[in-house]
């Protein structure tokens, strides 16, 4: 996903804007329990900023959507490994 140099800029296809709207819809119902939860909450927030930039045609962040949405799986692949363990 990251790979995608496009995803940086502002343009942003239906595809992606899906994909990030079911992301932090995950990101919501992580614990606040659970250690990951701090992370979560700040990369619900990077996504939820950039979309809010995309739809107002608002300049492009340094960081690009994809590096964004690749954290967020990572933090919700931490979560479920911290879920099953627990």
């Amino acid at each position: 996903m990251g790979s995608n140099p496009a995803w940086g800029a502002i343009f942003m296809d239906k595809k992606t804007f899906d994909l990030i709207e079911l992301l932090i819809s995950r990101l919501e119902r992580i614990s606040a329990d659970s250690p990951s939860a701090h992370r979560a909450s700040g990369i619900r927030g990077a996504l939820l900023s950039f979309m809010d930039e995309a739809e107002n045609n608002e300049s492009a962040r340094q960081i690009s959507a994809g590096t964004i949405i690749d954290m967020g799986f990572a933090i919700l692949e931490s979560a479920a490994r911290e879920k099953s363990e627990g």
